[in-house]
């Protein structure tokens, strides 16, 4: 279960602004990265804090109880790299990109950053990666949750654009039913045109 440890480790009970960091929708063929930074207020109720763990452990129901609570009492930024800006830069340096922009689009000056992995993304503040994160650092998994909530419910707003992919369902993620439906109707302008099934069909304009 994730805790204050790392948050502690780096004063964040001293009045230092420690955010964390995490991302979501790297392996999907279809659909935006998203990111997400959140700075956990020191008063937050236990109540919800025993709530957060890594958003992949969590149903969708848990995540979106915890989504509106964690988006209206922690200061947070939501970001995004583009499917563009996905094929132009590869998948993983857009998610340092996206990652990036979450932390710049919190507009406070941050002590530390706690990003999930073995990576760090170009920060203007000092940053930490920690491996699983999202399983050890409170405000990762807090991170995580949101982030995926945030790209779940965008997936499911672009599956009743693009019908048959199973978005709503499979969040973009290559699925037997999307990889059927690629082959089937093709791609669309939301799929990742540098990943392998889908660099091989050819692009729908519709």
């Amino acid at each position: 279960m994730p805790d204050l440890s790392h948050e502690k480790r780096h004063g964040w009970h001293d009045g230092k602004i420690v955010c964390g960091v995490d991302e979501v929708g790297r392996g999907p063929l279809a659909g935006p990265v998203m990111a997400a930074a959140i700075i956990l207020p020191r008063d937050l109720p236990k109540d919800i804090t025993r709530e957060i763990r890594d958003s992949k452990k969590m149903s969708a129901k848990q995540r979106e109880f915890l989504f509106p609570l964690l988006t209206q009492l922690c200061r947070h930024c939501i970001a995004e790299a583009t499917v563009e800006e996905i094929s132009e830069l590869n998948i993983l340096h857009a998610s340092m990109l996206a990652m990036r922009r979450a932390v710049e689009g919190l507009k406070v000056k941050i002590d530390m950053a706690l990003v999930d992995g073995n990576r760090l993304p170009q920060l203007a503040c000092k940053a930490t990666a920690i491996v699983s994160g999202d399983d050890k650092s409170l405000s990762i998994a807090a991170a995580s949750i949101i982030a995926k909530v945030t790209r779940d419910r965008l997936m499911k707003k672009l599956a009743e654009q693009h019908p048959g992919y199973g978005w709503e369902l499979n969040a973009g993620y290559g699925t037997a039913e999307h990889l059927a439906a690629l082959k089937r109707l093709g791609a669309t302008a939301w799929h990742r045109d540098s990943f392998a099934p889908v660099s091989q069909l050819e692009l729908l304009t519709s």
